[in-house]
Formats: structure tokens, C-alpha cells, sequence
């Protein structure tokens, strides 16, 4: 058993989190360390990731979903719809008449993710921060391989393309639900599914890069080690005040503190000697290496 700020007892088991009243709002939150947090971010931003569209964003916009932030619970933020809450969360769903006063059995919400980095998906974290009683019963997930550059219409009306890689399962409130998915294939898009409806704080999609080697033959020459291209850390002596998978990260770094690796810089190359404590990292798998740089103290990875 845990309790809520105010003393409530709620079991670790239990779907819904208790009321909140005062104090930390993520004192009672339940927070997950499944193995494939580990792997990168699909879905991260700075890759490129978009939710391009959604049914219904009635109450919280879709574009939090992918907010690299930690959801932000203030209890005295109101709209004109009511809390303003951090994430996605749609209208209430009734039934089609007053003889059928709820949603049928198949009626759900959803919303569509541009893939930042297309690949193999190993897991999921549906995160439901601060939606205490108002989340889906449900979630799944299905997901899409498209080439080029296809309209929302067309993506969304190929009904062939898209296969469920999570099928309907049930979820917590105010909780990080990490979800395991047995897939191997390629993907760049998915469509997660609220049944009926309901908030979501955060979506996280780790798995494993896969870039389109046509693409790289394009390029001719790219940073082997951004993760954008198949690169990954694999080992780090210390990541205290942030990941050291921000070192391998597209771009410049915006902040010291957030997008870098205080105290260590950023490993530019793969290969050599360097000071300090760098990362570990796998370069990618598919062309000869030759060196580049070591930025410090802004890291990130311009991709070139």
C-alpha cells in the first residue's frame, strides 16, 4: 500500500490514484524502471517526432504528448473548460440515446505519431501524470511503415498499412505504465488508442534506430555516432545530472544543464583518446568511420 499526500491509502495494484490535495503532487506517483527505458526515445522531439493529428483534443492539446518535460500539475489553473491539465485528454464519450446512455464497446479516441527516428519498437510508456480518475480505462497501440512523405488523410484512410503491436490493455492513473511490444519490424508512425477516452500526460516509444539506408547512401557522409542514425551510448561512468545519451543527440545543445553531460562534454568521434569521463558509445552500422570533434561544453550532434 502507498498513500497520497493527504494520507489516503491506495494500493499499488489499484487503477485509479487517490484525490490530491496538497503537498508534491508526484508524491504517490508511481513511476516505472522497465529494462527498455534504456533503449532511445522514437518518439523524442529533437529526432523530429510530431503528433500530426488527433480525434479529439478537447480539454488538453495532443502536441503535449511528446513534451520532454515532466507533466506540470498546478491546482490553481483553470479555463473556461474547466482544469487545464498537462497532456492530451479528450471529452467524455456518452452513448448514441437516452436508451444507450454509454460508449459502445469499440468507440475509443486516438491520436497519430510521426516516428522522430523510424525503427524497432520494444516498448512503451503511456504516462497518466496527475489524470488521478479521469484516464482511459484502456490504451492500445497500432503502428505503420509508410516511404516519403504521405498526407494525414491518406495515412490515416490506408487501413492496410497500419497492425496492432499493443492490443487493449488497461492502464493506471497517475502512473508511468511501461508496456512491453513484441515486435521486430520497421516503423515510422503509430496511432495509440484511448478506450473510450480519457488524458494522457507523456508518451514515450523506446526501441531501436533503424534509419532508411537509401537515405544514408544519399548522405554520403553522416556522424556515425548521432542517434539518428543508429548510434547509441552503451555504457557511462556517471549520469547524475542528465542522460549521456544527449551527447549523441541532432543539434546544438540548448542548455549545459539539460541537453549536455556536465562535467564530461560531448564525444565527437568513436574512436581515440579523450580527458575527462565520456560515454561509451556504438557508432552506427553501416559505413567506415573517420574522426570528428569533441564539443564541450555544448554537446549535441549535427548529423552531417
Amino acid at each position: 500500500m502507498t498513500s497520497s499526500p493527504a494520507g489516503h491509502p491506495v494500493s499499488a495494484e489499484s487503477a485509479y490514484a487517490a484525490p490530491y490535495v496538497s503537498g508534491d503532487p508526484y508524491a504517490d506517483y508511481r513511476g516505472s524502471d522497465a529494462d527498455f527505458t534504456r533503449l532511445t526515445d522514437l518518439a523524442d522531439r529533437r529526432l523530429g517526432a510530431g503528433v500530426v493529428a488527433a480525434d479529439d483534443e478537447f480539454f488538453a492539446e495532443r502536441e503535449n504528448l511528446l513534451a520532454r518535460t515532466p507533466a506540470v500539475f498546478d491546482v490553481h489553473d483553470y479555463g473556461h473548460k474547466g482544469k487545464v491539465m498537462d497532456g492530451w485528454e479528450t471529452r467524455r464519450r456518452r452513448g448514441s440515446d437516452a436508451h444507450h446512455p454509454f460508449p459502445a464497446g469499440d468507440d475509443h479516441d486516438w491520436a497519430l505519431i510521426r516516428l522522430g527516428a523510424p525503427g524497432v519498437i520494444r516498448g512503451i510508456i503511456v504516462d497518466t501524470a496527475h489524470f488521478r480518475g479521469n484516464f482511459p480505462q484502456q490504451v492500445s497501440v497500432e503502428a505503420a511503415a509508410f516511404d516519403g512523405t504521405p498526407s494525414v488523410a491518406e495515412r490515416l484512410e490506408n487501413d492496410g498499412a497500419w497492425e496492432v503491436i499493443l492490443p487493449r490493455t488497461p492502464v493506471r492513473g497517475h502512473a508511468a505504465n511501461a508496456l512491453t511490444v513484441d515486435s521486430d519490424r520497421r516503423w515510422t508512425h503509430l496511432r495509440i488508442n484511448q478506450h473510450p477516452d480519457g488524458g494522457i500526460a507523456r508518451l514515450r516509444v523506446h526501441g531501436e534506430v533503424v534509419p532508411d539506408p537509401a537515405w544514408l547512401d544519399l548522405l554520403g557522409t553522416f556522424d556515425v555516432a548521432c542517434v539518428a542514425n543508429d548510434g547509441s551510448v552503451t555504457d557511462a561512468s556517471d549520469g547524475f545530472y542528465s542522460s549521456p545519451g544527449n551527447t549523441i543527440m541532432p543539434g546544438l545543445s540548448q542548455s549545459r544543464t539539460t541537453a549536455g553531460r556536465p562535467g564530461a562534454g560531448a564525444t565527437r568521434a568513436t574512436t581515440g583518446s579523450s580527458t575527462g569521463s565520456p560515454p561509451r558509445a556504438r557508432s552506427a552500422r553501416w559505413k567506415s568511420t573517420r574522426p570528428i570533434s569533441r564539443a564541450t561544453p555544448q554537446a549535441g550532434c549535427p548529423c552531417r
